[in-house]
Formats: structure tokens, C-alpha cells, sequence
């Protein structure tokens, strides 16, 4: 991706401000500068009736065939805000066509399916927007014990699951870093009938670079931090004690954990808390500041909107996010970044989540319990959920969805545990490879899950769509070995064949 790397002094039109903009900065300050933001917004409205400047970005982004294989451009957060700012339906819907292309052409039909996994509910932050700030003295606090925590993961994995997303409130003395660790431990460790957590991404407070460390060597996939808002003066607002009030030590944490040894880093704003355009553009020039800086950008965007939950109402908040206005951010962010996954989780609707599945979103979560030890209540907990789930279905009812509407879903981890991480999966993407290692690992896992955990409506359909999409790989050795591999799951109790 062409990065858009403004150092020079830019100047506000009747203002003596300043812009001390560097993408390359490890100072966020200067990596997420209000003043360039400011700017960007301006030169967005500015332009978003220039037809021949939009028409001009978007055949910049669209996908080109070379000897290597098909390569997307990218666009820089100017470029992009330029089309997030655009009102013209007839534009609007090229946009749409566009993203549904880009995201086709590097991901394919294929959903990557995960699940939450709350171990503990305890936070000595004030986080005015979360029922887990530390004021709330009525929510139930739990904490998962070892013992609690397998028991859980086997529950997730007797619906089918094998890729977790661990999340904690930031509390040094109920939640430290060795307590993480345990977790992580104790999920890889369970064996459970044909289950098996084959990844854990992490989902915890920024910390430093020593623990960034000890979660690369416990063996995490991604790190996600979602940073809430770039704008400096409401996320001090938002977040008015604890340790998450340091605005820079919570927007530089993803330097740190590259610098820790983590090269897959997960990015996500909250939508809602502040201007839709300010985070849009704040989000993308984080990633064109981590590509610049570790050359390599975030390997998810997470587009999370506030919603209801024990004591906060959405209400409150001032900059709610329609429908349209949502499905355009997740079209423009995918024409923006083409190679980077785009997550979105069961504070959806099934209805919301169909619809953007086609504009550029590449994994999703299913059968989501948010509550501190859900998993393992047969009626889902209200008492410590950290949002209302929208999206209540089971996981087989999503699979079954997933499938009708031509979509393949997921429970692959190999990249991750083949050593495909960071710039290697990147360049995996940028050549088109992707569709013999993702395509065949992605059909043998949905067998595994269709043999295991399925219904008989499931399996039906399953089945007929791993046989029409095995003929899709291209590589003549790699489909041959798949669909032995595909008979071998189904005749056998063996599993996790992987390319």
C-alpha cells in the first residue's frame, strides 16, 4: 500500500495551528495528528462532488493482474476519506462493486469463524462507555479459576470452535499478565473428544513490551487493542481514570508489541463514542503508520459500534452510526486496506451482518456469550455481559446461513501455526497464493466441523459446497491432496490436515 507520508508543515486556513504529522513518528501525537485529521476532513468535503478526482481514487484501488499475481494499491486516508465523504448514489454503488471485487479477489468466499472467551470482568478503569468500569458496584465480578476456564473451552469446542478470542478487564492484581498466560496454557491444553483450540488471539489492556513478549512466546495469534477514539481530548474524557486515561500509552501499544516479537496486531475503534469521519481517517493512518514503521500493517480492522449493556445507554452518547453510514465505513475501509481482515462480531444483527459480509468483512463471530463463564450456563447470563448480543444464533445456525448464502466457513488456523504471520501472509495475499493454502485448509476444516458438530440440514449443504468449491483450486497437486484429505476426515477420527 502507498502510504501517504505528509511530514511537511501543513497550515489551517484562518489558524496559526500547526501540523507536526509523521507517519513514520513513534510518538502518537505526531503518527495520529488532530491537524492532519482536521485537514483530511476538509479536503474530503471539498472534494466529494469532484467526480473526476473519485473516479480517479477508485481506479487506483482496483485490482490489478501482474506476472506475480493480482496487486490492489491501496489508498491513503485522504484518499479514502474523500470517498467515505462522497454522496452520489451512482458513485456509492461503485464503491460497493469495488469492495465486494477487492474482497473476492484476496479472501474469497470464505468466513474465518471465532468466539469470545470472557475470563474476568474486574477493571480499575473508569471507562464511562463499559459496564466494566470500576464505578459500576452492581454488576457481578467474576473471574474465571483455571478449573472454570476448561470448562468453557469445552464447551466452545463441543459447538465446533477452534479459534478463541480471550478478553479481560485491565486490573494488576485480580487480572496480571501471569494469569493470562495460565489461561492461554490451559486452552491450548485441552484435548477434548475431536476439539482442540487451535488459536488464541488476545484481547487485553496495552501493556509493555516485556509482556508483549511473554504473549508471543505463550504462543497468541493476533493482538487486538481496540483504541476507542483517536480523538486525543474525548478519549481523556471518555476514560477519565485509571491507567487507560494515558491517551499515548494506549495509542503506541501496537509499536510496542511489534517491538516484543507480535507481527499480527488487531486495530478496531469504537464507533459511536465520536465523529465517524475523524475515526475513520485516525484509524487509517495508524495502519499506514505500523506499515511504514514495521512494514507491515494490521492483520484485522475490527469495526465494533457501541451498543447497550448493564448500566450504559447508547442513547447518551451523541454520534450514533446508521446502518448505510456503517456499511459504507466497512466498504471504504476495505477498498482502503485490501490485504487486511476486516472483523465483525455478534453485536451485529444477522440482518447487518449479511450485508456487509459482501462489502469486505472476512471473519465473524459465532454463538457469542459475553458474560464472564456463559458458555457453560444452558441459559445465556445477563449478569456480566459486557454488551447485549444482537446476533443470539447458535453456531450451527450460522454455519448453516453462512453456507446458503454462498459463503464458506472457516475454522482454519494454519498460517498462524505454519509460520505465515505478519509480512509472510502478507505476501502470500499480495501474490494470490492465498487460494491454494486458505481455500483447501478452509474446506477441510468446515469438514471436520460438519463430520463433528453439525446438524443433518448442515452436513447436507455443507458437503455439496466443499465438493463444487474443492474444483476451485487451482494448484492441481494441492486439490488432489485436499480431496484425500476431505475422504480421510470423514472416514476417520483424524484431523488437522493443513497446507
Amino acid at each position: 500500500m502507498k502510504l501517504f507520508q505528509t511530514v511537511a508543515i501543513l497550515k489551517n486556513k484562518g489558524s496559526s495551528k500547526m501540523s507536526n504529522y509523521n507517519v513514520k513518528s513513534l510518538k502518537a501525537e505526531e503518527f495520529i495528528s488532530d491537524t492532519e485529521i482536521l485537514e483530511t476532513i476538509k479536503y474530503a468535503e471539498e472534494n466529494k462532488n469532484n467526480i473526476e478526482l473519485i473516479n480517479s481514487i477508485l481506479e487506483k484501488a482496483r485490482p490489478r493482474k501482474t506476472e506475480s499475481g493480482t496487486v490492489c494499491a491501496g489508498l491513503n486516508h485522504r484518499e479514502a476519506s474523500v470517498l467515505l465523504a462522497c454522496e452520489n448514489k451512482e458513485i456509492i454503488e461503485k464503491m460497493y462493486a469495488l469492495a465486494r471485487e477487492i474482497k473476492q479477489t484476496f479472501y474469497g468466499n470464505r468466513i474465518v469463524m471465532f468466539a469470545p472467551l470472557y475470563l474476568s470482568n474486574y477493571c480499575v478503569n473508569g471507562c464511562v462507555y463499559c459496564p466494566y468500569h470500576m464505578q459500576n458496584k452492581h454488576i457481578a465480578r467474576k473471574k474465571l479459576t483455571q478449573e472454570e476456564v476448561k470448562a468453557e473451552v469445552i464447551a466452545l469446542q463441543d459447538m465446533g470452535h477452534k479459534r478463541l478470542a480471550i478478553e479481560a478487564g485491565e486490573d494488576p492484581k485480580n487480572n496480571p499478565i501471569e494469569y493470562i498466560l495460565e489461561c492461554i496454557d490451559t486452552i491450548y491444553s485441552i484435548k477434548h473428544k475431536n476439539g482442540a483450540i487451535r488459536r488464541v488471539n488476545v484481547n487485553i489492556a496495552a501493556t509493555t513490551v516485556e509482556n508483549y513478549r511473554k504473549l508471543k512466546d505463550a504462543g497468541i495469534g493476533t493482538y487486538i487493542l481496540f483504541q476507542e477514539t483517536y480523538h486525543k481530548e474525548s478519549y481523556e474524557e471518555l476514560h477519565p481514570t485509571g491507567p487507560k486515561h494515558n491517551y499515548a500509552y494506549h495509542t503506541e501499544a501496537m509499536d510496542r508489541a511489534m517491538e516484543g516479537g507480535i507481527d499480527d496486531v488487531g486495530l478496531g475503534v469504537l464507533f459511536g463514542l465520536e465523529k465517524y469521519k475523524y475515526e475513520f481517517a485516525g484509524l487509517l493512518m495508524h495502519a499506514e503508520h505500523l506499515e511504514a514503521v514495521h512494514g507491515v500493517g494490521p492483520h484485522t480492522i475490527s469495526v465494533p459500534r457501541l451498543k447497550r449493556a448493564d448500566d450504559i445507554d447508547p442513547d447518551q452518547f451523541d454520534n450514533g452510526l446508521a446502518d448505510d453510514i456503517f456499511e459504507k465505513i466497512i466498504a471504504c475501509i476495505r477498498i482502503a486496506v485490501p490485504y487486511t481482515g476486516m472483523i465483525i462480531s455478534t453485536r451485529e444483527s444477522q440482518e447487518v451482518r449479511e450485508r456487509v459480509l459482501e462489502l469486505g468483512v472476512s471473519q465473524i463471530s459465532g454463538a457469542s456469550r459475553t458474560s464472564v463463564g456463559g458458555y457453560t450456563e444452558e441459559e445465556r447470563p445477563h449478569d456480566s455481559e459486557q454488551f447485549d448480543v444482537s446476533d443470539q444464533r447458535t453456531l450451527d445456525e450460522v454455519v448453516n446461513w453462512l453456507m446458503k448464502n454462498g459463503h464458506i466457513p472457516s475454522f482454519c488456523t494454519a498460517c498462524y501455526r505454519e509460520g505465515r504471520t505478519g509480512d509472510r501472509f502478507m505476501s502470500l495475499c499480495k501474490t494470490g497464493q492465498i487460494i491454494n493454502c486458505c481455500h483447501p485448509n478452509a474446506l477441510m476444516t468446515l469438514t471436520e466441523y460438519l463430520v463433528d458438530y453439525a446438524s443433518e440440514e448442515t452436513k447436507k449443504i455443507g458437503f455439496e459446497l466443499i465438493d463444487k468449491e474443492l474444483e476451485k483450486v487451482s494448484n492441481p497437486k494441492a486439490k488432489e491432496l485436499a480431496k484425500q484429505n476431505v475422504v480421510d476426515i470423514k472416514a476417520s477420527n483424524r484431523r488437522d490436515f493443513r497446507f
